[in-house]
């Protein structure tokens, strides 16, 4: 093997250029010539790949987002779809790819995996809801975002003896919730993990305001209610006065933290080395401090557990 590419798919999330950094320049070491896939499955497929060289990757360890870009491409799916962007790798002689994304950019991969594309997934999200790692590239960075924004709310809520209700991104996992109401001190947190009963939340809520204090702030993970409505009802119902705060996108942007740095720029490396070895269809994971590599079909049918006691830690000091 030559000649390996890589590229990131799906969301964006911070850590991803420092985990580009890292492929590059292991791969410039064990003396690869490293290609950059622009633009994630649908540059792929439409043949945007070019070579890179160290400088390509300079200073960009700190920045967030992706250098390479990243797109969505539900047509992926499809065997025909799949076969250009292998004849495209093929054209260039491109032995390797290492993609770097959530879930659905895993698909992609198992699929060049079994049309014998040897690939390597790294985990970049900042939902965290890959079950194969500990954590996620982008998780951290994402959560500082989410807690800043909660420690700002807390103020004017503070100021004013308001409840706020604050969506968190997450899809159908609830770290980035569960992680920043701790960290946050959010005195409700609603998750896809604990269910939502509106009963028992609004009656908390009324209980917190009649003891007299003077805000409270819950944090729900999207999708999983209308939170301008539920406002509504907190307000009618408890006697806060209460906002509705909806992060969005700005949880995706920002530089990323050391962690995410350091966890990316490792993972990068030992994604290359498993290139080297001739591995394919492997996912790189967190296993403690310990980097692994699972098969990528075990990685997507692995279920999400979060301990119980973490959930503890919210009723007793709520």
């Amino acid at each position: 093997m030559t000649k390996i590419a890589v590229m990131t798919s799906g969301g964006d999330a911070p850590g991803m250029n420092a985990a580009i950094r890292a492929v590059v320049r292991s791969g410039l070491h064990y003396g690869f010539e490293v290609y950059g896939v622009f633009f994630g499955y649908k540059g792929l497929v439409e043949g945007n790949i070019r070579k890179l060289n160290r400088y390509d990757v300079s200073r960009i360890i700190k920045r967030g987002g992706t250098v390479l870009g990243s797109a969505r491409l539900p047509e992926f799916k499809e065997e025909k779809v799949q076969q250009q962007a292998v004849n495209h790798l093929k054209e260039l002689e491109i032995e390797g790819l290492i993609v770097i994304g959530g879930d659905g950019t895993y698909r992609g991969a198992l699929s060049l995996h079994e049309m014998g594309i040897p690939t390597i997934g790294l985990p970049g999200t900042i939902d965290n809801d890959i079950a194969s790692t500990d954590y996620t590239i982008g998780f951290y960075s994402a959560l500082q975002t989410v807690v800043e924004s909660i420690d700002r709310l807390r103020d004017t809520s503070m100021s004013h003896k308001r409840c706020s209700v604050v969506e968190v991104m997450g899809r159908s996992c609830g770290d980035l919730s569960l992680y920043a109401g701790i960290a946050g001190g959010s005195e409700f947190i609603i998750t896809p993990e604990t269910g939502f009963g509106k009963k028992i939340t609004l009656e908390g809520i009324k209980e917190s305001y009649d003891s007299g204090k003077r805000h409270a702030i819950v944090v729900v993970t999207e999708k999983m209610i209308d939170i301008e409505a539920f406002s509504k009802e907190i307000e009618d119902y408890t006697g806060y006065e209460t906002r509705a705060t909806i992060l969005g996108h700005v949880q995706r942007g920002g530089d990323p933290v050391a962690f995410d740095r350091v966890l990316a720029t490792e993972m990068g490396e030992f994604a290359v080395e498993l290139i080297k070895e001739g591995k394919s269809g492997k996912a790189v994971g967190l296993d403690g401090k310990k980097l692994v590599a699972y098969e990528i079909e075990e990685a997507l049918k692995q279920k999400i557990e979060i301990p119980n006691k973490r959930y503890g830690i919210v009723g007793r000091l709520k």
